[in-house]
């Protein structure tokens, strides 16, 4: 199957908090989109692999994003070497995407840039003809997605662009609480984490509003990019 999008998170639930509203315009325009976690999110402080794979696969759900796969890298000690590029590579030729999106070039959790430059690399890396893959025995042809965007996570990254998205917050805000195990439950016994707060929460829309009110629109979402954001003539721009 080729996608238009692919969505790439370090941990199941980065997606979704990162750039799930843009998805969900994005699906609702007739796009194909798909996401790729990194890790099981086994190292989390709440919940467990088993519990975050049901939770992601309910968010796939609500989003009706076409396909979900988990890579099954070692939370919190995957690194940017060749092995693990190979296996994005793969992903990425077996997909053929146009647009790329991935983790936070900086932020708080160390496999937030880790996850944005191993990914980033493996789109480079994809459209080498020299590079050799195969996938179920048959050799795949190499693939370089036209773009590479980077969605904003902990940190208030200053962004090259931001993305309209009014009307598909609620969308939003399903599939973040579909990690159950992973945000704010007053009902929960278990310890907090930085995601586990209710400011957490209603920083997702209250920050989705701030965006909004500088583009004059009620919500938007953000992204970096590594190469200049060109446009096809200036009444493209909103």
């Amino acid at each position: 199957m080729k996608l238009d999008i692919l969505a790439f998170g370090s941990h199941p639930d980065d997606v979704e908090i990162g750039c799930s509203a843009t998805l969900a315009k994005e699906i609702s325009l007739g796009k194909k989109v798909g996401i790729i976690d990194l890790t099981q999110g086994e190292l989390g402080t709440r919940g467990s692999a088993e519990i975050r794979l049901k939770e992601a696969t309910k968010a796939k759900e609500i989003l009706g994003v076409s396909i979900r796969e988990n890579l099954k890298f070692s939370d919190g000690f995957f690194v940017n070497d060749k092995n693990h590029q190979l296996e994005i590579i793969k992903i990425i030729r077996k997909y053929k995407p146009e647009i790329v999106l991935c983790n936070a070039i900086d932020d708080r959790h160390i496999d937030h840039p880790k996850g944005s430059n191993l990914v980033s690399n493996a789109c480079f890396l994809s459209g080498l003809l020299k590079i050799e893959t195969e996938l179920d025995g048959i050799k795949q042809e190499k693939w370089r997605p036209k773009q590479v965007y980077h969605y904003i996570q902990w940190k208030n990254i200053e962004p090259d662009f931001v993305v309209d998205v009014t009307g598909f917050m609620d969308k939003k805000i399903a599939s973040v609480m579909a990690y159950s195990s992973q945000v704010f439950d007053p009902k929960s016994n278990e310890p907090e984490t930085p995601i586990t707060s209710r400011n957490f929460l209603e920083s997702i829309e209250y920050r989705a509003k701030d965006l909004g009110r500088l583009i004059n629109v009620e919500y938007a979402e953000g992204f970096t990019t590594e190469r200049y954001v060109a446009v096809e003539n200036l009444s493209k721009l909103i």
